[in-house]
């Protein structure tokens, strides 16, 4: 199914995290939020939603997260900014 998503959220102190879920995206925000999405963002808190790249197989979003997590913060940035560019030319 192709149901999963890729996301970034910006950190309290100005970094990105990247991550996938097949859940809604801002129930996965609320997550990181509480301290229970990501050990990463655990003590970042609050994040908040940059953008998300939807309608991925799991194995597609997970090769995209690793291609995305390689990048420097200024090339996830533009990723991010035009997501069905991001996702018609990274898969």
């Amino acid at each position: 199914m192709d149901n999963w998503k890729v996301y970034l959220v910006e950190c309290c102190d100005g970094s990105y995290y990247c991550g996938i879920t097949n859940k809604q995206i801002q129930d996965r925000v609320k997550a990181h939020n509480n301290g229970t999405g990501s050990k990463y963002t655990r003590g970042r808190r609050p994040v908040k939603l940059f953008n998300s790249i939807n309608g991925l197989s799991r194995s597609d979003a997970a090769r995209l997260e690793y291609r995305i997590k390689k990048l420097p913060k200024d090339k996830k940035l533009e990723l991010f900014a035009f997501p069905d560019q991001t996702k018609a030319n990274l898969l």
